[in-house]
């Protein structure tokens, strides 16, 4: 799918700020596969996609319908759905969009685990239309995957997990700012992507992890993490983590501490969240303590704590971030706000006293 690559729309449906819109929030923040040039969104409409994000223009207009859009900038090569739901289902709310841009002759990328080529009349319309159904979570041959080797022992750089204590509070948005930061003051790093938005940002190692059969996930991961530091030859590797260690729904995060021998992880927790998925009836999310402890009886040194301070008010954030700091004795800190100035000295102590 490496020839899947242009400008796009993204489809959110009324979502934009959910959490669900996720794979959106990281394409407007930056792609080299896709150039964004609208959001389709019917609530959010006349407003800039980066300004509503985050408060920075990014000159990607939301437009309340696909003809609007088209009609003001032109048609994209392709529409992208732009929001990961519970259980990667496609919602009704899409249905009506994903037709319109098949019409449109516009194909549309799929990261969700309803795959759209199953769906008759998605497939007639794309058809018709010259259009393509790009189902980008359909898992590979088995002859392509690969089994976990002891090659990864090989890898001399440090590898650094980038884990949360929960789904969608930041952990590929921290890996991107710190490939930012790192290429801004000299050291050269690189991110193995581990979701269907990786993919979509153009990272070029990496795999679709809840795509892959489970017998061949380390392997996948080794391997990518083999493949970047052979070709790339990286001071520092990040690997994207996804879900959480104990979250029901999902527990993911062994895999990359143990077959991708990462011995440093960046812990990402959101603030102000109290239950896994914002369910009650999932579970309260464990203390930060008790996740630093476990992530470290894996072997693996937790070297920074990230805020997401989402739904929180500034004295909140204040106390939590001063007890935190007390606690740890790590760098904490919420990048938007601070940057990542703070973890230069720990990165730059892993270049020259890596364990």
């Amino acid at each position: 799918m490496d020839n899947v690559t242009g400008t796009a729309f993204l489809l959110t449906g009324g979502a934009f700020l959910e959490v669900d819109a996720k794979t959106s929030h990281g394409l407007i923040r930056g792609s080299s596969r896709f150039t964004i040039t609208a959001v389709i969104d019917p609530i959010h409409h006349g407003q800039d996609a980066g300004k509503l994000l985050a408060g920075k223009n990014r000159n990607i207009p939301i437009f309340e319908s696909i003809d609007a859009a088209i009609r003001r900038i032109g048609t994209p090569d392709y529409c992208i759905i732009g929001i990961a739901t519970v259980g990667g289902v496609l919602p009704v709310f899409l249905e009506d969009p994903i037709k319109k841009a098949l019409t449109n002759g516009i194909s549309i990328v799929n990261g969700l685990h309803d795959f759209l080529q199953n769906r008759s009349d998605y497939v007639q319309l794309a058809s018709e239309n010259h259009a393509r159904l790009i189902d980008i979570r359909k898992p590979r041959k088995f002859g392509e995957l690969r089994f976990w080797t002891s090659e990864i022992y090989s890898v001399a750089c440090p590898v650094i997990a980038l884990l949360g204590t929960d789904c969608a509070v930041g952990k590929r948005t921290t890996g991107q700012l710190l490939l930012e930061y790192c290429q801004n003051h000299g050291m050269k790093a690189e991110m193995v992507y581990t979701g269907q938005t990786g993919w979509m940002q153009g990272y070029k190692y990496g795999f679709i992890f809840d795509a892959t059969i489970n017998d061949f996930v380390s392997g996948e991961l080794a391997h990518a993490i083999i493949q970047a530091y052979k070709s790339e030859k990286p001071d520092l590797i990040f690997i994207e983590g996804q879900s959480s260690l104990r979250n029901p729904s999902g527990p993911c995060g062994s895999e990359i501490l143990v077959s991708g021998n990462a011995k440093y992880t960046v812990l990402v927790h959101e603030l102000c969240r109290k239950h896994f998925d914002e369910n009650p009836e999932w579970g309260i999310i464990p203390s930060i303590e008790s996740e630093v402890n476990l992530i470290e009886s894996y072997g693996s040194r937790v070297i920074a704590l990230i805020l997401n301070t989402r739904h929180c008010n500034p004295e909140e954030v204040k106390s939590k971030k001063e007890n935190y700091s007390k606690q740890l004795d790590i760098p904490v800190l919420d990048p938007f706000e601070e940057g990542m100035d703070a973890l230069a000295p720990v990165l730059r102590e892993l270049l020259t006293h890596e364990d």
